[in-house]
């Protein structure tokens, strides 16, 4: 691992746009196709809630395969979701999704020394809690406790997955590697967190704010945010990749028959244009 300076950070960005621009419909059915699944298997009773956090370090071996494909010239399709599911690594995938359930389970249970529960509530209860009830509680400062509590979990899970699945570590030891990862590309990740809040959460509010005043209702907004969303989150998705390849400079498994394929063979490129 070597130092990366901060201006990576805006690079990883605009690669995330560059990846999703090669292939924007497939990306996106692949996107939307995860999110329909984690809402089926939202509706399954307790364990409903569980098994999409544990699933987490397994799915996202699906989304960087997918960056993969993409940057070897490949199409994308919805059976990459099954591409953890196919990796000799799966249940040490496994075994870093439950410490990602149990950080998850903590950073939110902390919050509660801020909000009196509020925000443990909110994330927890099936529907969600009742808005007016929120209102008066201090849920917000509750969210904000719980994401400073996963920070550090965050990164050390930042890159454990495709060091579990690609350079076949075992979990503590990808675990410690993400970490001091992050650590060591910290300005470049600030650069890169900024550049995402200001274009990924700042800019479509105020966009959602001025179509509402525009057409004077809060649907007209609601039409724009909601597909801009998905469309930004599927494009974050991609610029994970980004930061593994440059920091790493990797070898990932890429398939043959942009299903799965093959997992064993090597990738042709591991670099993505600045554009």
């Amino acid at each position: 691992m070597q130092k990366i300076p901060a201006a990576i950070g805006w690079a990883w960005f605009k690669q995330g746009f560059a990846l999703f621009r090669r292939r924007p419909a497939e990306i996106s059915t692949l996107f939307l196709s995860y999110l329909f699944l984690m809402l089926a298997v939202g509706l399954l009773p307790v364990i409903g809630q569980i098994l999409p956090l544990l699933l987490v370090p397994v799915f996202s071996i699906a989304f960087l395969q997918a960056c993969v494909q993409v940057e070897d010239g490949k199409r994308v399709y919805p059976n990459l979701l099954l591409t953890g599911f196919r990796s000799p690594a799966l249940m040490r995938l496994l075994v870093l999704g439950a410490l990602y359930l149990l950080a998850v389970v903590l950073a939110v249970a902390a919050s509660s020394l801020a909000d009196d529960g509020a925000f443990f509530r909110m994330m927890t209860q099936r529907g969600g809690a009742d808005p007016a009830a929120l209102a008066k509680t201090n849920w917000a400062r509750g969210m904000l406790v719980a994401g400073l509590v996963y920070l550090p979990f965050g990164m050390c899970f930042w890159f454990a997955a495709p060091l579990v699945a690609w350079q076949n570590m075992g979990v503590f030891k990808a675990v410690f590697y993400s970490f001091f990862a992050v650590v060591r590309a910290g300005r470049a990740f600030i650069v890169y967190g900024v550049a995402w809040f200001v274009m990924g959460v700042l800019a479509p509010s105020i966009l959602s704010t001025i179509v509402a005043l525009l057409f004077g209702s809060t649907l007209a907004s609601l039409m724009l945010l909601l597909p801009l969303s998905l469309i930004l989150t599927a494009i974050l998705y991609c610029s994970f990749y980004p930061t593994y390849v440059t920091i790493f400079k990797p070898t990932p498994p890429s398939s043959t028959d942009g299903g799965g394929g093959d997992e064993s063979e090597p990738a042709k490129h591991t670099t993505i244009a600045n554009s």
